[in-house]
């Protein structure tokens, strides 16, 4: 099926944007899809000066507006996806949520912000609202669970879609379950004015899921001057993105299962692009090894989320945080290796002892270049003999408040280990099931680690195997209150290092360090990454090769004075990412940074 996303700007008046829809559908249609999306808040923008206008500006089926859509559907025989906001009465009958400080006549109307989906025939078939409403949308809108509505999942000749709008895609939440009911293809109407979703975030959800997605986004001023007041009002008390900030990011693509970018716009200026695509492609669920990502969710561990938000504290900072508690910075390294057994622990020792880092990171199971000769018995006791010798020989070199981190095979158990000048200080059992490691025990708990360095003490987790591919057990992880993660893996496509683990850093404000045994794949990513967030620009990694990172945090100067802001780079929350390459990578990192309240 061929599917064509839009991007264009919207403005106050509701006639000038139903002429903007209109324009921009005749224009994708030359292309002849069978599938158009179309940007959120269509009718309207997403900043009202009060509910009077929010409710005029909302739309109903029987309306013009909708009913227009509905004539262009049928004429050129495909399907259109649009998000609006809807009247869900006939009168503007108030919902009684009164908050503090607003009187009768500003309780909020009952209107919704709805992806309509219209038929080649021209009929509505379904209608989606959004899942999660910003504390700005709260005041205007009400929430799903409090309108009639269409589940977000629909089956159609050419497949199943699921539906989603604004920032429903910053977590992984409304993605995954769309995974879990069999969707094919995400359809996401958005109006961002960063590059964090079109970036990191979007693409994340697709390959995560292995799914498609179609993003439209806007274009130009997200807000009016008639909607000034009520927006200033907004970011005053909230101290947010400042008002010149508020301009559509555009970017608008269309992603595949495994991460490639098949067609996007790569700027902010109106219009239109497509791509082909088989949604059976979607159907295998099959990481590269053979491994099932949605047999491989274990639910049962993931069952602390529900009361995490509740339990989780928001780490402020304070004094004793800044002066003893929690380091402002911690030294880093990657270590590689391309020998094996005694040869490539040697080499680590080596490094080891002409290296001043605070914490080191191997790959999982470096000493192994062929991970399948795990699978024979023989063989398995021999690496857990070399695991012992790991462990004896790494903590001979290491010097007080140094430690690595890799992943080793302990009583026929595969697991994430840290190793200190005394030997084995923790461990972290594989938790989810992998086609590489099928043979071991899987752990039921995530174990946080409180390590002492000379400058306070960093609370952080290991992940290794395909563990920190589950973003459930890594958001499980953060509600424990961890500065850093440590991850010893083996890269299994190139979307893990340039999208996931992007996303699970920034999602969850840790600092990870992973590392992998470096790997050479097609060049799989059509569109040249986007580097500008890489701040060692020296140490390039080649396209077709993949490794490990370290991925920092931005520093806050309102936090911290004495860090310099970054200059204006289009992101809200943007990683700081160094690649690895060669054989020792370096890097600084803050984990201070991680008691800043989450942003997702």
């Amino acid at each position: 099926m061929r599917v064509a996303v839009s991007q264009f700007a919207t403005s106050s008046n509701t006639q000038e944007n139903l002429a903007s829809c209109v324009r921009m559908i005749n224009e994708a249609a030359v292309c002849k899809p069978s599938l158009i999306v179309l940007p959120e808040y269509c009718n309207t923008q997403p900043f009202y000066a009060d509910h009077n206008q929010a409710w005029n500006d909302a739309l109903v089926p029987e309306g013009d507006f909708l009913q227009t859509i509905a004539a262009l559907a049928k004429e050129h025989e495909c399907y259109i996806i649009l998000n609006v906001t809807l009247r869900r009465a006939p009168v503007r009958n108030l919902v009684n949520n009164k908050q503090d400080g607003l009187d009768d006549s500003e309780l909020s109307a009952k209107i919704s912000i709805t992806s309509c989906l219209y038929s080649p025939a021209g009929e509505l078939i379904h209608q989606a609202d959004k899942q999660a409403l910003t504390e700005h949308e709260q005041v205007f809108f009400v929430s799903r669970d409090m309108v009639e509505r269409i589940d977000d999942v629909i089956t159609m000749p050419m497949g199943k879609l699921g539906f989603f709008s604004g920032n429903d895609d910053m977590t992984f939440d409304a993605s995954r379950q769309f995974a879990l009911e069999n969707v094919q293809l995400l359809c996401h109407s958005n109006s961002a004015f960063s590059l964090d979703q079109s970036h990191i975030h979007g693409p994340t959800r697709a390959c995560e899921n292995k799914v498609f997605l179609a993003s439209a986004n806007k274009v130009g001023p997200l807000v009016q001057p008639d909607q000034l007041h009520g927006a200033a009002k907004l970011f005053h008390s909230t101290n947010i993105t400042p008002l010149e900030s508020m301009v559509g990011i555009g970017q608008s693509q269309i992603v595949s299962p495994d991460g490639k970018i098949l067609a996007k716009i790569e700027h902010n200026e109106e219009g239109f692009t497509f791509a082909d695509i088989n949604l059976s492609e979607s159907s295998s669920k099959n990481r590269p090894d053979g491994t099932d990502i949605i047999q491989q969710r274990r639910p049962e561990l993931y069952q602390a989320l529900t009361f995490s938000a509740v339990e989780e504290s928001e780490c402020v900072i304070d004094d004793e945080q800044l002066n003893e508690k929690v380091p402002l910075t911690t030294n880093v390294a990657i270590f590689a290796t391309y020998k094996s057994n005694e040869q490539a622990i040697d080499d680590a020792c080596h490094y080891i002892e002409n290296n001043l880092s605070d914490i080191i990171q191997l790959p999982e199971l470096f000493f192994i270049s062929d991970k399948s000769i795990t699978h024979d018995s023989q063989q398995l006791i021999q690496i857990e003999t070399l695991s012992k010798h790991v462990i004896k020989q790494v903590s001979s070199v290491l010097r007080p408040f140094q430690y690595l981190c890799t992943s080793l095979v302990i009583e026929g158990q595969h697991q994430a280990v840290i190793i200190s000048e005394q030997g084995l200080l923790a461990s972290q059992q594989q938790l989810h099931f992998c086609q590489r490691y099928q043979w071991t025990e899987l752990g039921n708990s995530v174990n946080v680690v409180e390590l002492p360095l000379e400058q306070g003490n960093i609370k952080l987790a290991m992940l290794t195997a395909d563990d920190v591919q589950m973003p459930e057990i890594v958001k499980l992880a953060t509600s424990k209150g961890i500065h850093l993660l440590l991850v010893p893996f083996d890269i299994q496509a190139p979307c893990e290092v340039e999208y996931c683990l992007l996303a699970r850093a920034a999602e969850n404000r840790i600092c990870i360090v992973a590392a992998s045994r470096e790997k050479s794949f097609a060049n799989t990513l059509s569109f040249e990454q986007d580097n500008s967030n890489d701040i060692y620009n020296k140490n390039k990694v080649k396209a077709q090769k993949s490794t490990g990172v370290i991925i920092n945090l931005t520093t806050d100067s309102c936090l911290l004075p004495q860090w310099k802001s970054p200059k204006p780079s289009g992101y809200i929350n943007q990683p700081l990412v160094k690649h690895q390459y060669g054989k020792i990578t370096k890097a600084v990192i803050h984990p201070i940074a991680a008691c800043t309240k989450k942003l997702a």
